[in-house]
């Protein structure tokens, strides 16, 4: 008799959300509004498919009519002119080495999704309640309001980076290559290595994350997370989500090998965010063919520009100690045994390129468990440009 009647409680008063301390779990009640408000966000997010698909890696995707994905339904888009077959009108950071490059080899039918529709992960009430038990201070954000060497140990954030330096320059677009690594993280952590452009109040974010939150197992994933104005999500939560144009390229997908510490090789991904000349949208830019992925409307955003450009390690964990970065090892200089950011660029306010960035500084909150080594001129290196390497064991 007990049981039903704390069902019924549950029934009345809401349903039961989960939080995470010390890998814990806490249990909150969630009102009526707030599961109104979930189930939502689930209808913007799983919108009806063409079809569902599941990449090789067993994650399902549903194949949605390029005009219904969730950003198509924020307000600035009802009088919009885009379509799938958009490309930037600007011949971008880099030659291509191939042209409409098949990503077919990600998905188990060998094809990704029909032309004119796009894969949306499929996502459930318990993911959405699980991103959401850690609060605002899960959300990725850029360093700049971080100080060195803080001591708290209640500190939930940690960032090890290289940033330009100064708020009075305008950037339309940055570039990485990006050695992928697979950091050690607890259930209620994650470890991120990024590009983080700063346009204003808002931003972008690219690279990949290991988060077991977000994605449900330890794997070094691609994402791109977006605020703009009071909104802010991860790839395509939200209708300030990225708009998708490839059929064959998902979010979230899991990347592959892995970088493995001292050995001869290493393995890295390039990944873009590029401002369109002609229409001021920000694009999506991924692999070394810099494939478009997509796009986020100019719209979107208040300011025309980027004023702040940052590349590194961004960790959060709810409870102590902190996650690993990079290799979790401090950095010593050699991309043997450190994990690094290369050929790091910009486009100016002017459209220019700048493959030199002479203008950074590194940034450490807390160097007992982090470190971070920027050059941008190292000796019988030019073919690797501006290059910076990171990481650390944490343990804060």
């Amino acid at each position: 008799m007990e049981v039903i009647w704390m069902l019924l409680i549950c029934c009345i008063f809401g349903i039961i959300i989960i939080s995470h301390s010390n890998d814990f779990v806490e249990a909150k009640s969630l009102s009526k509004v707030e599961d109104l408000e979930i189930e939502k966000r689930l209808r913007t997010i799983n919108k009806p498919a063409v079809k569902i698909i599941k990449s090789i890696d067993g994650e399902r995707y549903g194949c949605v009519d390029f005009f219904k994905q969730p950003a198509f339904d924020h307000p600035s888009m009802k009088n919009h002119t885009y379509h799938y077959k958009m490309r930037p009108i600007w011949k971008g950071m880099r030659e291509r080495k191939t042209n409409n490059t098949n990503f077919g080899y990600l998905w188990e039918n060998g094809v990704g999704c029909p032309i004119g529709t796009v894969p949306i992960q499929r996502v459930t009430k318990e993911d959405l309640l699980r991103l959401d038990s850690f609060g605002d201070n899960h959300k990725p954000r850029g360093s700049w309001n971080y100080t060195t060497d803080d001591s708290n140990s209640n500190n939930q954030k940690h960032f090890a980076v290289a940033r330009t330096v100064g708020s009075d320059k305008r950037f339309n677009g940055a570039t990485m290559d990006l050695c992928l690594t697979a950091p050690k993280v607890r259930l209620n952590q994650y470890s991120a290595s990024r590009l983080h452009i700063q346009i204003g109040n808002d931003f972008l974010q690219t690279g990949f994350t290991v988060n077991p939150t977000l994605y449900k197992d330890s794997k070094p994933r691609t994402f791109v997370y977006t605020k703009s104005g009071e909104k802010s999500c991860y790839n395509s939560y939200c209708d300030v989500g990225m708009i998708l144009v490839r059929q064959d390229i998902p979010l979230g997908m899991a990347l592959s090998p892995v970088s493995v510490r001292g050995a001869r090789t290493t393995h890295y991904g390039v990944f873009g965010l590029i401002k369109d000349q002609i229409n001021g949208n920000w694009w999506l830019q991924f692999g070394n063919a810099a494939e478009e992925i997509g796009f986020w409307p100019s719209s979107r955003f208040h300011q025309s520009s980027g004023n702040l450009v940052e590349w590194g390690g961004e960790v959060y964990s709810a409870s102590l100690p902190s996650p690993q970065m990079g290799f979790g090892y401090f950095v010593d200089g050699q991309m043997r045994y450190d994990a690094y950011i290369k050929r790091i660029s910009v486009i100016d306010g002017f459209n220019k390129i700048d493959r030199k960035v002479a203008y950074t500084e590194k940034f450490v909150d807390d160097t007992r468990g982090y470190q971070v080594i920027d050059k941008y001129n190292i000796p019988g290196y030019s073919i690797l440009g501006h290059i910076m390497f990171y990481g650390g064991p944490g343990n804060l």
